[in-house]
């Protein structure tokens, strides 16, 4: 039977309220959602900066900047996202299903977080090297954390890469804004990934990868040791890199219902769209059903509070149907 999930940002600012609603929808995967509406502190890389490991890191007035020190925002971090866990293990503590976590990929952090002297950390060879092996290092004992807290679940860890075709094409603007940081190859990319995946494999969870970039790069992420690719279907192509992928064990979580208010939703539609995907490579109903994860499109954090559960709803409904 096919599962639905959410890919990792809720409205709001009440996680216990949000997190209940994860619950309410999607029980059968739950995530454990970020909350940008807390503040920066809350985003994505805020975050995920909370969970590196020996680089410390502060908010400037050009955003997150590395080995400045560690600052009352990443202090802010790392306190909500314990506080979180300790909520989200006492509404599981009777849950024996999935539990997802979510972080800022290597390449995306890179592509985002400043150097001490400025510029982001992509502009240099050795500082995406070390942001990666903090962040692999930082989720070993995150993962221990979680498994600890969530003893009775298999652990799933989401890597969000959301700027890596931007990375891989060279298309990050530098500080200046009037050129382009220069390409990272595909060789170095899947070295920055492999050891982020390895640490969470390594650490007993699930390495899984989320881009709603409009050229995913499949074969690098699959080579880099993920096990499912999450994604926008209404951004990519049928190519048949996606169905060599999928044959090769590597799961496919479709991003199908809108992750901003809609109307005119067809639960039915939705479902057509992923059989025809499939079908477009010769795949029935019996060869994917039971690796198929439904999501919406991306995360929910623009979305009023009632189209976020019913998107969620509608995600678990697409999936039942399967």
């Amino acid at each position: 039977m096919a599962l639905a999930t959410g890919v990792g940002s809720m409205p709001g600012t009440d996680f216990e309220e949000s997190f209940r609603m994860v619950l309410d929808t999607v029980g059968g995967f739950a995530h454990v959602p970020e909350l940008p509406a807390r503040g920066v502190h809350a985003g994505m890389t805020g975050r995920t900066l909370a969970v590196l490991d020996g680089l410390e890191a502060d908010l400037q007035p050009d955003g997150w900047r590395i080995g400045v020190g560690e600052g009352s925002d990443v202090r802010r971090a790392r306190s909500l996202l314990a506080q979180d866990l300790d909520v989200a293990e006492e509404l599981l503590e009777q849950y024996e299903g999935p539990v997802k976590i979510q972080v800022t990929g290597p390449l995306t952090l890179a592509a985002t977080v400043e150097r001490p002297r400025g510029d982001k950390m992509l502009a240099d060879h050795g500082a995406r090297r070390e942001i990666s092996e903090s962040l692999a290092e930082g989720l070993r004992s995150h993962v221990a954390d979680a498994r600890r807290r969530f003893a009775g679940s298999e652990l799933v860890v989401q890597v969000d890469e959301p700027a890596i075709a931007a990375v891989l094409g060279g298309g990050v603007p530098t500080a200046s804004g009037f050129s382009r940081h220069r390409v990272v190859h595909p060789p170095e990319a899947d070295a920055l990934l492999r050891t982020v995946v390895d640490a969470i494999t390594g650490a007993g969870a699930r390495a899984v990868v989320h881009s709603c970039a409009s050229d995913v790069p499949v074969e690098l992420l699959a080579g880099a040791g993920f096990t499912a690719i999450s994604f926008d279907l209404a951004l990519v192509r049928p190519d048949d890199v996606w169905a060599e992928s999928f044959e090769r064990g590597v799961d496919l979580w479709f991003g199908v219902v809108p992750s901003t208010d809609a109307s005119g939703v067809s639960e039915k539609a939705l479902a057509t769209r992923i059989e025809t995907f499939f079908g477009h490579f010769g795949f029935d109903e019996e060869s994917y059903a039971q690796r198929l994860v439904v999501t919406p499109t991306c995360g929910l954090a623009g979305a009023s509070p009632r189209w976020a559960a019913t998107a969620l709803a509608t995600a678990q409904s697409v999936a039942d149907r399967r």
